[in-house]
């Protein structure tokens, strides 16, 4: 699992790394792109005025969606990737945190249409996952919705499954989402899987 440290020296080259892997079907960006489009059709297809970003990386999906509009809201743990995705959204309310240890206090002032998180939640066990989508659900305006874009499967026997097959490239220090697991903590959640080792989480208000 990369530090602050580390993701600062990592986003230069994020976009070529998530590329490669998308390009050759491997875990763990096996249908990247197909996981970012679903989100963005979603976010689009719902009230969308105020959109939120947990860990934006180089803000690959939400620069997409400030071109339409969208007030972007975001917190992420590197000054690097916060600086890289400011050039393209100069507008965007982005701020620096671990959201690990939670979110900032400018953003628990808001609330929004949508809230999204590509490729990030993974850094927190179950227990954590399923307290933060909670409060996360707590932002939202009526009709809103959680969408999170990850590594993810829809049972433990698939997870293992890829583990298997991804032998040393598969890394033990992250924690994939598991829908069935996670259901009984967060009812009406569901799971859209878009590749081998990855789909779309959504949770509504």
């Amino acid at each position: 699992m990369l530090d602050q440290k580390g993701f600062d020296l990592w986003a230069d080259g994020y976009d070529a790394s998530v590329g490669l892997s998308e390009e050759t079907g491997t875990y763990p960006f096996a249908g990247y792109r197909a996981v970012l489009n679903e989100i963005y059709n979603r976010v689009l297809a719902g009230p969308h005025e105020n959109v939120l970003d947990i860990g934006f990386g180089t803000a690959v999906l939400t620069a997409r969606l400030y071109s339409q509009g969208c007030k972007i809201f975001g917190q992420d743990f590197s000054a690097r990737m916060i600086d890289t995705a400011r050039r393209k959204m100069p507008d965007a309310r982005l701020y620096q945190g671990d959201f690990t240890a939670g979110l900032v206090p400018e953003l628990l002032s808001n609330h929004y249409d949508a809230i999204v998180a590509t490729y990030s939640l993974h850094h927190l066990d179950d227990g954590r996952k399923v307290e933060f989508l909670r409060q996360l659900q707590t932002l939202l305006h009526p009709g809103g919705r959680i969408l999170v874009g990850d590594v993810a499967f829809e049972t433990r026997t698939e997870l293992d499954r890829c583990r298997t097959e991804s032998g040393p490239l598969w890394d033990p220090d992250e924690i994939y989402f598991v829908a069935q697991a996670l259901r009984p903590s967060l009812p009406g959640l569901t799971f859209t899987p878009l590749s081998h080792c990855a789909g779309v989480l959504e949770l509504d208000a």
